[in-house]
């Protein structure tokens, strides 16, 4: 019986040792695992590795900057700019030299315009009791001017109601010709007609027209720098200038009631100034892409550049483009885009140099290649690449072997973002 005891007392203690053999292995295991998932999450911590889908994308470098707008114009201004004026070109509409812009009214012009009107009462009253007046061509300018008055009636812009209110005036001078023509001599409507033409000379002889300098687009936004914001003085510009006009960005200049003036509607330049890097690196000449606040993006050409002391630098840019979209404005808000890209758009942390070739890993069902691609454009975080040509290899020095065995990149191609290249081929 003790011996029995002693015996299961010994297998205890066997059986104990191996259950402690094997916690220890146990343990051993999980601490080697536990260092094995620590330097792995210290590698990827390091150096991240993840796959990155291949996609057409586009890069661009720009920057938001103030511009002053600078234009070829003629501030017109006549004599009697104080009895007030009247449109004969509107805003923004095109205007041929010496072709009237605007006139001044005469000094008596508003009692002179009431015997007019209440003439043209009279002459229209007798047309319609007279019947023997009708004809086609009378018809057809009743139509017209029944036309305009119901258009009238939907107009709020004061310039287009002025027009039409000019268009009615005409056709109801041709209504009256036609029925003078047809009444006779002598008459009470002759009499009426020829009345009207006294005043209507009246007018004309008192009133001051105003032609255009020069051919381009009619404009009643005045602020007075027309005489110094100008193409002749590009060189006097300065920073410290600029500044001191104290304008506000996006305001649009008042309608002058005065005097207007006529655009060169061929080209416009806008001066800015700015302390960025690629600024300090133009040149005159330089073509560059530029974005109004209206979205429109235009080329620009850099003609003149002025370098201020603070290492600053003032822009002068000639555009030939969205000059009406700018006759409302001397000071603006913009977009100098420098650069723009397209392409196949890539991660830079994907791309390696090597002896200044530029290389991604592609990752194809688990096998990496090595692939030599051609560097567009590097941007702050990604770049454009693209495949050579066969005739651009050989430029690059490679073998004909090498150039049959060349690998092309394309778009949704599977490449490593940080890869461990050392066994890669």
């Amino acid at each position: 019986m003790e011996k029995k005891k002693n015996q299961n007392q010994q297998n205890k203690k066997v059986n104990s040792k191996q259950l402690n053999k094997k916690k220890i292995i146990l343990y051993v295991a999980l601490l080697f695992l536990l260092i094995y998932i620590l330097y792995t999450i210290y590698l990827l911590i390091k150096q991240p590795t993840d796959i990155f889908t291949i996609e057409e994308g586009k890069l661009y470098q720009e920057e938001t900057d103030i511009g002053y707008v600078i234009r070829d114009e003629k501030v017109v201004k006549g004599q009697n700019y104080k009895n007030g004026m009247e449109q004969i070109k509107l805003e923004g509409e095109k205007v041929a030299k010496n072709e009237n812009v605007f006139r001044y009214y005469s000094a008596n012009e508003e009692g002179l315009k009431q015997k007019v009107a209440e003439l043209d009462n009279k002459i229209q009253e007798v047309m319609k009791s007279d019947t023997s007046l009708f004809s086609s061509d009378m018809k057809l300018l009743e139509n017209q001017i029944d036309e305009k008055v119901a258009y009238i009636n939907n107009i709020t812009d004061l310039t287009k109601l002025e027009e039409y209110k000019r268009q009615i005036d005409d056709l109801v001078r041709k209504k009256s010709k036609i029925a003078g023509d047809l009444s006779p001599k002598g008459s009470y409507l002759n009499q009426l007609i020829e009345e009207r033409k006294n005043y209507e000379n009246q007018l004309n002889s008192g009133a001051e027209y105003v032609v255009a300098p020069m051919s381009g687009i009619a404009s009643y936004k005045v602020d007075g720098l027309e005489e110094t914001l100008t193409p002749d003085n590009f060189e006097t510009l300065s920073k410290e200038y600029l500044e001191n006009l104290d304008l506000k960005t996006g305001k649009v200049v008042a309608t002058s009631d005065e005097c207007g003036k006529v655009i060169d509607n061929f080209y416009c330049y806008i001066a800015t100034i700015t302390d960025s890097e690629e600024a300090k690196q133009a040149k005159i000449e330089d073509k560059i892409k530029i974005r109004l606040s209206n979205n429109a993006e235009i080329t620009a050409e850099i003609t003149n550049i002025i370098k201020e002391d603070d290492g600053e630098v003032v822009l002068i840019l000639k555009i030939d483009k969205q000059i009406e979209e700018l006759i409302n404005y001397r000071k603006i808000s913009f977009q100098v885009i420098w650069w723009s890209e397209t392409g196949l758009k890539v991660p830079n942390q994907a791309i390696i140099e090597e002896n200044g070739k530029y290389y991604v890993i592609r990752n194809r069902a688990g096998y990496l290649s090595k692939i030599l691609v051609k560097l567009k454009k590097h941007g702050e975080k990604y770049s454009i690449i693209e495949s050579y040509s066969t005739e651009e290899l050989k430029t690059e020095g490679l073998s004909n072997e090498e150039i049959a065995k060349y690998k092309k990149i394309s778009i949704y191609d599977e490449i490593i973002v940080n890869p461990n290249i050392e066994n890669i081929k």
